[in-house]
């Protein structure tokens, strides 16, 4: 296996750090040890976590005004491995690599598959694409794709869903994402039931092509770019379409594609309770967008997400497997700091909420016992386990501190040097 920054960087940045470190570890695990909580049982629960990168999270992406490329960008599929190689060396919290088609499209599945995986690098659900017209393309998606009135649109759309599970099969997938931008944005515009009966029929077709190992995602947005009704635009829409299509068909929660103050950790619990709940989308939003990085403006939402997440791991136990993937787009940031800073933050979201006292929590609850209860919750919040996460990635061979180890590498400037503009060319496929 090959690692993309030299591992004697690595292992000189860690002897560096870890003196430091270690003194840091013995000070949380006194703390952690009063209450109750063995801080070894923490690191080694930090190593099992993973979420998935996006392919397209690694390229510069843009706004609905302009792009503006990064340096060294990915331009094609493997160069995009490449960086999501040099994320998971020094996180060890991103295994697997989420593709989009047509954008990562390869000419041969089975040479991408092994070129991932001599990074150390696996695959997790596929995503198709269906909400912009490609080159070539027979009929167009501007009135909708699943749903269109088009019956060739239509067929257009569910043929490529199909393909994308073929290519996904080659790759070592397990899943396929399906999101669509279609709806209306002039009343009066579709037939709101019309429209979605249309996307129900277009869905079982893709569905029947699913083999028995895999899982469906279906992921809903409030809106854009159906700005008056998007056809899959909440969890209950989506729910609802998960039931009508069957037990291999799941909802995907993206944190950013719900309105504002919406509480999302109430949509997760809801579709725990129900076994429809498929995984997530991890980033933040402040107003409408969707983009921002994982725990950048509210990382205390992310610690209740996780909190219903460990709350039904307890209950339902090893059949709840969630699925994780972070999915960002970067303009003013390197994109692969973003991404190792991102995984970082919901790796932490997950080992604060492991932290929880269940017990007590349980015993407030019973007695109403509302601020107690609160205070719980709050006291794993604000505990700082950074140097829990630190200690797992040294122990695992990653970096302690990703972003600091990166940019002593040079990897930027290697790979700008390597990979000069190209106009029309970029990594995140959006725009």
């Amino acid at each position: 296996m090959s690692t993309p920054i030299n591992a004697a960087l690595v292992a000189e940045h860690n002897a560096k750090a870890q003196a430091n470190l270690e003194a840091d570890y013995a000070a949380l695990g006194g703390m952690l040890s009063r209450r109750g909580i063995d801080i070894e049982k923490m690191t080694a629960l930090a190593q099992t976590f993973a979420v998935a990168l996006p392919s397209w999270g690694v390229g510069t992406g843009g706004t609905r005004f302009a792009r503006f490329p990064g340096k060294g960008e990915p331009r094609n599929v493997f160069e995009k491995l490449d960086d999501c190689g040099v994320i998971h060396q020094l996180t060890k919290a991103t295994p697997n690599v989420s593709l989009h088609f047509p954008w990562d499209k390869p000419t041969d599945a089975r040479e991408l598959r092994d070129y991932a995986a001599n990074l150390g690098l696996g695959f997790d659900s596929v995503n198709s694409n269906t909400f912009q017209d490609q080159a070539g393309q027979a009929h167009t998606y501007k009135y909708g794709s699943l749903t269109a009135q088009s019956a060739q649109a239509r067929a257009q759309a569910v043929a490529h869903n199909i393909e994308c599970i073929e290519i996904g099969k080659t790759l070592g997938s397990k899943g396929l994402t399906v999101w669509v931008g279609d709806g209306s944005n002039f009343p009066g515009q579709a037939n709101l039931r019309a429209q979605l009966e249309r996307y129900l029929d277009s869905m079982r077709g893709i569905y029947a092509a699913l083999p028995e190992d895999w899982l469906m995602y279906i992921e809903h947005k409030l809106f854009e770019p159906a700005f008056y009704a998007t056809t899959i635009a909440d969890w209950g829409t989506s729910f609802a379409c998960a039931q009508e299509l069957g037990a291999k068909a799941k909802c995907l929660v993206d944190l950013g594609h719900h309105a504002p103050n919406t509480n999302i950790e109430m949509i997760v619990a809801r579709l725990a309770q129900f076994g429809k709940l498929g995984g997530f989308h991890f980033n933040d939003s402040k107003y409408g967008d969707d983009d921002l990085d994982s725990g950048s403006i509210n990382p205390f939402q992310l610690f209740l997400i996780f909190n219903e997440l460990a709350d039904a791991a307890q209950r339902d136990g090893g059949a709840f497997k969630p699925s994780y993937m972070l999915d960002q787009s970067h303009n003013v940031t390197d994109p692969i700091e973003s991404l190792m800073s991102s995984a970082v933050e919901v790796q932490r979201a997950f080992i604060q909420a492991s932290l929880v006292d269940r017990a007590a929590l349980a015993h407030h609850q019973e007695a109403n016992d509302v601020l107690q209860a609160a205070q719980t919750l709050k006291h794993a919040f604000r505990t700082d386990v950074s140097p829990i996460l630190a200690m797992a990635r040294l122990r695992s061979g990653a970096a302690a501190d990703p972003v600091a180890c990166y940019r002593a590498s040079g990897y930027r400037e290697q790979a700008g040097a390597q990979r000069p503009p190209k106009a029309g060319a970029s990594g995140s496929g959006i725009v």
